[in-house]
């Protein structure tokens, strides 16, 4: 049994340590600048625990009738669920899997503030009042709020088991702070939520900033397609560091190429919608899910191509922003950007409501399928993320590496996330909830989980020592990192591949 007085003394000693701790806690050393790694692919996915896609990781149920899982011999376990998390949970419904006929769920409660609530001073049981969502018109089968407990195994999230069998994950990555997709994508790029420019927003966005902060879902000011709510940001985001070395790069997106251009007298349209696996038809671009447009200094406001294929990743009038299709464009053109940041149309993003892990799955294994078979796949490390968690359940507490005291703060009691404001900021409390992280590249270990503590930040991190870029800076999250350095083996790459069945995420035949 939880003894909740113990508990609650342990977290405000966390809190107050690692907040120390954080300047030091990722003494190890930058990867060098001298690397055989030339391409970094991140494919930055929606609304997902680690609990919620590998809690029995590497054993599933393998009921008849659907794509089979076995792990490998001597695969390592994961911090996962174990049986008396499985039932004897301190929330108030145990866990449960949920079946590959379910691959539909509404979306949970993941704001910034009901994410603090659920975690209930690192007690992890208030996930079904505060996080919890069901009821009329939403496929909860059932469970009401308790579906935020429901996780997946190997038999429907397939393909993502089975390239953590044959290359590198972490148990241990974090989202950078707490909240939905916004703060997820500009601590990816910047590491920095606080720089709101509050000169440049429009709407009322009163619920989505605390001072100057972004915790909410407001659209970039610096796009045409975005909704009335917008902000901007400002200072540096990685995107500024690569052009100044001269490094291309770009982020790609589904949907971002307007059904209907702008003009002198009106802005473009982005309407063009697919229909996902469950028959729903689902508009493809999504703004608030594009970090760059939220920065002037690399927004394409009115989502203009480029000037041709060869200016893929090179600033032209696209400035390093593209449609989907681009990045595939770019590839078979023999003109693979060094940096790429993929984000699938909607439909594919596995976000709860109007996507799913089989939808995902499509996505992630027809990108890895086509790399895999390309000659820059020798020099190329792909990265597998996630922007937040969804709200979904997962029961490892977060090193609270950032204090925060806001009207929106929840962790250790009304108005606090600890005792102070680290860096004189509100509304960073994080770490955030726990998420799936993969690497697969030739230079990954193979059948291996990391236990090393990295957050969102460690991709920018990684991405700045790999091309030699330096730091953000400016209280950027970068400081903190851990590194990906003990998943990658730089001096002995693989020459095998991992071709999969993108409907089943089995391997083909």
């Amino acid at each position: 049994m939880f003894n909740r007085s113990i508990a609650k003394k342990a977290m405000v000693a966390v809190t107050a340590f690692l907040t120390v701790l954080g300047t030091s806690i990722m003494a190890a050393q930058a990867q060098s600048a001298t690397t055989p790694i030339k391409h970094v692919v991140v494919i930055f996915q929606e609304n997902v625990s680690f609990d919620h896609y590998f809690a029995t990781y590497p054993k599933a149920l393998n009921p008849a009738g659907e794509p089979a899982f076995h792990g490998l011999s001597g695969s390592p376990s994961v911090n996962g669920l174990n049986p008396g998390l499985l039932s004897h949970n301190p929330n108030s419904h145990n866990p449960f899997r949920l079946d590959r006929s379910q691959n539909y769920t509404c979306d949970q409660d993941h704001d910034y503030m009901p994410e603090q609530q659920a975690f209930d001073n690192g007690l992890m049981d208030k996930f079904v009042q505060f996080a919890g969502v069901g009821g009329p018109g939403c496929p909860d089968y059932g469970f009401g709020p308790a579906l935020v407990m429901g996780y997946y195994d190997g038999n429907t999230v397939t393909a993502l088991w089975n390239y953590a069998q044959h290359y590198a994950m972490s148990d241990n990555s974090y989202n950078t702070g707490f909240g939905p997709s916004t703060p997820g994508v500009i601590d990816l790029v910047s590491g920095n939520t606080g720089t709101v420019d509050l000169a440049h927003t429009t709407g009322d966005v009163s619920g989505d900033v605390v001072a100057t902060t972004v915790i909410g879902d407001p659209d970039p000011f610096y796009d045409d397609c975005g909704s009335p709510e917008q902000i901007a940001m400002t200072g540096t985001n990685v995107g500024d560091l690569l052009n100044a070395k001269g490094v291309t790069w770009g982020w790609f997106q589904g949907g971002f190429t307007p059904t209907t251009p702008a003009s002198a007298s009106s802005p473009a349209v982005c309407a063009a919608a697919t229909t996902n696996l469950g028959g729903s038809l689902q508009k493809d671009y999504s703004a608030h899910h594009e970090p760059f447009q939220y920065y002037k200094s690399t927004a394409n406001p009115h989502h203009l191509p480029p000037t041709s294929v060869s200016m893929i990743g090179k600033t032209d009038q696209a400035n390093h922003q593209y449609d989907l299709t681009d990045f595939t464009n770019a590839v078979d053109a023999g003109n693979m950007p060094a940096v790429s940041f993929l984000k699938a149309k909607r439909s594919q993003d596995g976000h709860a409501g109007y996507s799913s892990p089989l939808d995902e799955q499509e996505f992630i294994v027809s990108t890895l399928n086509a790399l895999q078979q390309r000659p820059e796949w020798s020099s190329t490390a792909v990265i597998i993320a996630y922007d937040d968690s969804d709200g979904w359940y997962d029961h490892q507490m977060s090193p609270i590496l950032r204090q925060s005291v806001s009207s929106q703060d929840a962790l250790t009691g009304a108005g606090h996330c600890g005792a102070t404001n680290t860096g004189g900021i509100a509304g960073r409390c994080g770490y955030g909830p726990r998420l799936p992280l993969l690497v697969i590249s030739p230079f990954a270990k193979a059948n291996f989980v990391d236990n090393t503590l990295t957050d969102q930040t460690s991709i920018l991190r990684f991405i700045e020592d790999t091309f030699a870029l330096g730091r953000i800076g400016a209280k950027s999250s970068d400081q903190f990192a851990g590194t990906f350095n003990n998943m990658l083996n730089l001096a002995k790459p693989r020459t095998d591949i991992l071709i999969l069945d993108s409907s089943t995420g089995e391997p083909a035949q």
